[in-house]
């Protein structure tokens, strides 16, 4: 029988739309982007692929990620408390609060609870379904690193 996990209840969790996820909290903070990622976004904006990727992205050792404004703290596509790229917003993105390296009970309260507006609010996801958006988060972290040895070959 599998071990008990603290979540397997559920979690309570709604975007509160605060923006707070998309704030660098004094940390490492890449947005890192899969080839599939760039093409949603670069639609969600309307421009042509290769135009999003040289406008907003660099490779930290040879990962896609969103270039960080040095002046803010915001995410580049935040504008107020909504990321303009919405519906083309990164699987990084999509898949926060249950990623997998959060996902223990230590963790969650000091990297979500402590400051996610959204903890304890709206709807109760499954267990099945944060195994699901961790899933998600894990198969982006494999063709992450997969398309960063193809950019180095």
């Amino acid at each position: 029988m599998a071990k008990a996990k603290w979540y397997d209840q559920g979690i309570q969790f709604q975007c509160q739309g605060s923006g707070k996820c998309c704030q660098s909290r004094g940390e490492y903070g890449y947005v890192y982007l899969t080839e599939q990622d760039a093409a949603n976004a670069a639609k969600a904006l309307g421009i042509k692929t290769a135009e999003f990727k040289r406008k907003y992205t660099m490779r930290d050792e040879g990962t896609l990620c969103l270039k960080e404004d040095k002046d803010s703290v915001n995410c580049v596509f935040l504008e107020g408390h909504r990321c303009n790229i919405y519906e083309g917003r990164p699987t990084q993105c999509r898949t926060w609060p249950f990623w997998p390296e959060v996902m223990n009970a230590k963790s969650w309260n000091k990297q979500v609870v402590s400051f996610c507006p959204g903890v304890d609010q709206g709807k109760i996801h499954t267990k099945k379904e944060i195994e699901s958006v961790m899933k998600e988060q894990k198969e982006s972290d494999k063709t992450l690193r997969k398309e960063a040895t193809q950019v180095a070959d």
